[in-house]
């Protein structure tokens, strides 16, 4: 698919919160059915996912963390399931430098860092070494609930 202005701009308007077609159609000057047509086929093709987010800033006894992870296998991508797979686990990234692979974690009073490497990061083999990075404040960080 194109990625014009229009598109473009529907998903700026979408990434903005819960706005309607109709919202998007008026501020961009185009026709309500063009915001809808081109919204789903951004959807059917992959591009553009609509999802509840949260800020875990926001949420009572919730935290997020970075972790990065290095390990003993060049094969990446099927380790980067792997850990996607994990309770917590919000997002994963192959990445360059000096870690394989990046996360974003969610955690709660319920489940903390010990329990996230005790019970889910101790099940992956050929992990050489992981480093946490505490989020204290972040900017735009919204992620699904998962937990």
């Amino acid at each position: 698919m194109k990625m014009d202005e229009t598109n473009i701009a529907i998903i700026k308007h979408l990434r903005e919160g819960r706005r309607s077609f109709r919202m998007i159609a008026q501020a961009l000057g185009i026709a309500e059915n063009t915001v809808r047509a081109r919204a789903n086929r951004l959807i059917e093709e992959g591009v553009l996912e609509i999802a509840g987010l949260v800020d875990p800033e926001a949420l009572p006894r919730h935290s997020a963390v970075i972790v990065g992870v290095k390990l003993k296998t060049m094969d990446l991508v099927k380790k980067g399931e792997e850990f996607s797979k994990l309770k917590g686990v919000v997002s994963v990234s192959v990445v360059t430098g000096r870690y394989d692979l990046m996360m974003v974690v969610l955690l709660n009073d319920d489940f903390g860092l010990l329990e996230f490497y005790t019970e889910e990061v101790s099940r992956i083999a050929d992990v050489q070494s992981v480093e946490t990075f505490v989020v204290y404040k972040s900017y735009n960080l919204k992620v699904p609930y998962i937990l």
